[in-house]
């Protein structure tokens, strides 16, 4: 497992669209997240930084579920990590009870597109669909009992009061997307 930093991309960028199937069977679109901040969150199933933070992404989500769209998208190559196909992507889905869209970038275009390097790699979107924030999740990956800066939820709260997020992002780290 490489530890990967993702790169840090011009603020103001607006999102890339996308057209991707979720775990819970439908097409999942850009235009279906308007009208409200959405945090993409890049990810995969078999990531030991994805999977420590996880819980912590499904709790933040939860809190948000009125006022900020979630989705989630693997873009790992899932012949050479079957752990990561569609099938695994529902168990884990369904078992973990994710409040939020599963999806597969199976061409990984997407994650291409947002300039996604690892997992997790986490971007924030104001309502107008403009890059606002891009960086880790907190400032600790590995026990969610000594976090003492949480930098998404942070920028969350500054969007939803239609403010600039004005602390430092820092780069998310994780495993390296798995490209083809």
């Amino acid at each position: 497992m490489a530890l990967t930093e993702s790169t840090m991309v011009s603020l103001g960028k607006s999102a890339p669209d996308f057209s991707l199937e979720g775990t819970d069977y439908k097409m999942h679109s850009l235009n279906d997240f308007e009208k409200k901040p959405l945090v993409v969150i890049f990810t995969c199933n078999h990531c030991p930084y994805a999977q420590a933070i996880e819980s912590r992404l499904i709790h933040l989500a939860s809190d948000y579920r009125d006022s900020v769209f979630f989705v989630a998208i693997n873009s790992n190559d899932v012949i050479n990590y079957p752990e990561d196909s569609m099938e695994n992507m529902r168990k884990r889905a369904k078992d973990n009870q994710y409040p939020f869209p599963y999806l597969l970038d199976n061409t990984q275009e997407v994650a291409r597109s947002y300039g996604a390097v690892c997992t997790p790699d986490i971007f924030l979107f104001n309502s107008d669909q403009k890059l606002a924030y891009r960086g880790r999740l907190d400032d600790n990956w590995q026990n969610e009992h000594e976090v003492t800066s949480e930098d998404l939820r942070c920028a969350i709260d500054a969007i939803l009061d239609s403010k600039a997020v004005d602390h430092v992002q820092h780069p998310s780290m994780g495993c390296n997307i798995k490209w083809k």
